[in-house]
């Protein structure tokens, strides 16, 4: 955190017009949202600083690591954040000379990677199997043309009428449906439907393992176009100086507006007097009261299983909790290495991140480990090259680095996660040789390490609960409650539990907010009426 931002621990709050609980990016995207409005809004965090899983710090003398999130393409692409005007508030973004690669296997030389020009992309994918290059551009110019419709349609509250229609506006009819069948593919067969070679489809692939759906799943392949077009329009950008300086721009951009962030305040409970949010508890005793909202960027089954009291939520919602997933559990090692990371394929030198460990029939083997409960031994992992895109992160010739990967659904102990950060440590070694001897410092973050430094981290679940289709859209969090409100007025979910789910780009913190300025309007008791006779008809 910077030196100029002050989060005292203060009591005796009293009244105000809205509590946000949590201060990760969408707490403090809905906390300066409401302010904006005019209203008086308090933001309690639990941990001693704000940020959630955006945060950094120095692990090794020398070294700044980012602890959870690293590279944000969704978050330079938000409308939230466009809106919110971080730039004027201190965020300054860095970018690596290649936004991505993927090596196809530890002995390939000649890593692909995507170049910030796509004509540069084209030419290197033309090169490795002609007519790649001209679906690439091809691809790029359709993105181009649905990037905004879509973003919208992506990221706002569901049913996302406004965004379809510019859609179909933007492609016409015929293409808009052929565009929606692309998306419902598996990414292993929208990769093979839009790129003749292997090059070109490992692009697409290593984008969708960021999130937990199979690759032979139905809609994989939403992620891996979504990351794979953005970083050829955006870059994978990382914040100067640490992700944590994201979050610094969030806190003043708040304040600015009138929100206060403190920190040190865990929430214990929600009071609930004749179906509304009244009030909140801390664990200090102090009850703070609401006139209009609460906003709670924390988990679905916290908001539900803890915070709630038990009169407060039905039993088919505690019915429906019991099928709630949560997405695979991450490994992060951390490391401070005295040079560059001595990449086998030069290609990857200035490359930002790195999808190591995985072809697409490997890919499938590492997704079959994890739901058969077996560690993989050799994983699929995301690298981040940090001192490569922003060299204030380490001292000059150095190099400051991550690679995280997933444990099975379910196995979340410390000796599985070691076992794992060892096999990370050797895989990094087949792609890079020398890498081990290059290691200064390393730092393993286990799912309980997560977890206990973000509560929202259950058991090491960094996306808020499975990207899986059975979960998403008007199925995320609970069935029916495909959005920011809850079964209970004035309470509005505004964490990755809610649509459209996890990622660094603060829209479902801002689709909570504009949920309840909108429930404050005069039609704001027709919106909460029809969401009465929803509530009603699926509980």
């Amino acid at each position: 955190m910077s030196a100029d931002i002050d989060h005292r621990q203060e009591t005796g709050v009293g009244t105000v017009d809205a509590v946000v609980i949590g201060a990760g990016p969408n707490g403090l995207t809905a906390a300066a949202a409401l302010a904006d409005a005019g209203w008086d809004v308090v933001v309690l965090e639990e941990q001693p600083t704000p940020g959630g899983a955006v945060r950094s710090a120095e692990l090794h003398p020398g070294f700044i690591a980012d602890l959870f999130s690293a590279f944000h393409p969704l978050a330079a692409a938000s409308p939230a954040f466009r809106a919110l005007d971080l730039e004027s508030h201190g965020l300054r973004w860095c970018r690596s000379a290649a936004a991505f690669g993927h090596p196809d296997g530890p002995e390939d030389d000649d890593a692909v990677v995507v170049r910030p020009d796509p004509a540069d992309t084209a030419a290197d994918l033309e090169r490795r199997c002609a007519g790649d290059g001209r679906s690439w551009l091809a691809l790029v110019e359709q993105w181009e043309r649905v990037r905004t419709p879509f973003l919208h349609a992506l990221l706002r509250p569901f049913p996302p009428v406004a965004g379809a229609a510019s859609l179909v506006r933007a492609l016409g009819t015929g293409e808009t449906v052929r565009f929606a069948r692309m998306l419902a593919l598996p990414v292993l067969r929208m990769s093979e439907e839009l790129f003749g070679g292997s090059s070109a489809r490992l692009l697409m692939l290593g984008n969708a393992m960021h999130a937990d759906a199979p690759p032979d799943a139905p809609g994989s392949g939403v992620m891996g176009y979504v990351l794979t077009m953005l970083a050829q329009d955006v870059g994978f950008p990382a914040p100067a100086g640490g992700a944590g300086a994201l979050t610094d721009a969030l806190v003043r951009r708040g304040e600015s507006a009138g929100a206060r962030v403190l920190c040190g305040q865990k929430v214990t409970r929600i009071e609930v007097e004749r179906g509304r949010a009244v009030a909140v508890q801390t664990a200090s005793g102090e009850r703070i009261r609401i006139r209009r909202a609460v906003l709670a960027d924390v988990s679905a089954p916290a908001l539900y299983g803890q915070l709630l009291p038990s009169d407060a939520v039905s039993d088919r919602i505690r019915s429906d909790l019991r099928g709630f997933q949560w997405d695979t559990p991450v490994v992060k090692v951390n490391y401070a290495l005295d040079r560059p990371v001595p990449w086998r394929s030069r290609s990857l030198a200035g490359t930002g991140t790195v999808h190591v460990g995985a072809d697409s029939r490997a890919m499938v083997r590492w997704v079959a480990d994890l739901e058969t409960g077996v560690v993989p031994e050799s994983p699929f992992m995301l690298v981040g090259q940090m001192t490569a895109t922003d060299p204030s992160r380490s001292p000059a010739g150095t190099e400051s680095c991550w690679a995280y990967t997933h444990l099975p659904r379910g196995i979340t102990d410390n000796n599985s996660a070691d076992l794992l950060a060892e096999r990370v440590d050797t895989q990094l070694e087949a792609y890079a040789p020398g890498f081990e001897q290059s290691i200064v410092g390393r730092t393993v973050q286990r799912p309980h390490d997560l977890e206990a430094a973000d509560a929202n981290l259950v058991g090491g679940a960094v996306n808020g609960g499975t990207a899986q289709i059975h979960q998403q859209l008007f199925l995320r969090p609970l069935p029916g409650f495909g959005g920011p409100r809850t079964p209970v007025d004035g309470l509005f979910l505004a964490s990755a539990g809610a649509h459209p789910g996890g990622g660094v780009h603060g829209m479902c913190g801002w689709n909570a907010a504009r949920a309840a300025l909108e429930d404050m309007k005069p039609t704001g008791g027709l919106r909460r009426g029809l969401h009465g006779l929803t509530r009603r008809l699926l509980t």
